[in-house]
């Protein structure tokens, strides 16, 4: 081996020798290399490959298709709806008519006091106390003299006289009234004032401006300007 034979020269041979060992030993040389990448390099490539991935994915980039196609909700605008109108009030009902020959309530019938205008100080002026059936329908009323009343206040709306005071009337007295009709119930005052008991004694009332008011059980009337002297 170390002493070539052949019929070429011995320097042809070695050099032919260390070629040959040249190569094996770049061959060598090159497979420990391979063999080092392949233990090292797959750390290496798949760290390369998650960061590759992660930057593909950093969403700093470049949005996602999904909201690059579909708007955001903060950016749509939802439609307000317009107010619903107010509730309209329910009209009132309408009041119940009255019925045809039923009692005369106190809305059915009217009631005033007809008096001269003036008496002088202790006349005996006359007064009427008038119901009227101002309803539709006829109606049934009770018209007991124990019911009916006139009274005498002066400007303060002080009691001065009623007609049941000394001499009080009764009587039974129920009617059948048709719309409009009037009943007129005639009284004579003596002139004097007086109490509900009677006991106190009754004078002559003062010249000047009163009033009449009358009263058929619970319908009261309307005042009724009178004056004294």
């Amino acid at each position: 081996m170390l002493h070539p034979v052949g019929p070429l020269p011995a320097a042809v041979y070695w050099r032919r020798r260390l070629l040959v060992l040249t190569l094996l030993l770049a061959v060598l040389g090159g497979g420990g290399w391979l063999l080092v990448a392949a233990l090292t390099g797959g750390d290496g490539t798949s760290t390369t490959g998650a960061a590759a991935t992660t930057d593909a994915a950093d969403p700093t980039d470049e949005p996602p298709a999904l909201e690059q196609v579909v708007p955001s909700l903060a950016s749509v605008q939802t439609p307000t709806p317009a107010p619903e109108p107010p509730a309209e009030p329910e009209p009132d009902p309408a009041p119940a008519s009255p019925t045809p020959g039923g009692p005369c309530s106190d809305d059915m019938i009217g009631l005033e006091v007809r008096a001269p205008g003036s008496a002088p100080a202790g006349g005996k002026p006359t007064f009427e106390l008038v119901v009227t059936n101002v309803s539709s329908v006829p109606c049934v009323r009770v018209l007991d003299a124990g019911l009916q009343e006139v009274l005498l206040l002066d400007a303060a709306g002080n009691r001065v006289w009623g007609s049941n005071d000394c001499f009080p009337e009764t009587s039974s007295d129920t009617r059948i009234l048709v719309p409009g009709e009037s009943v007129a119930f005639p009284l004579t005052w003596g002139g004097l004032t007086s109490e509900p008991s009677c006991t106190a004694e009754r004078t002559t009332p003062a010249p000047g401006q009163y009033v009449l008011r009358g009263r058929l059980d619970t319908a009261l009337s309307a005042d009724t300007p009178f004056r004294i002297g």
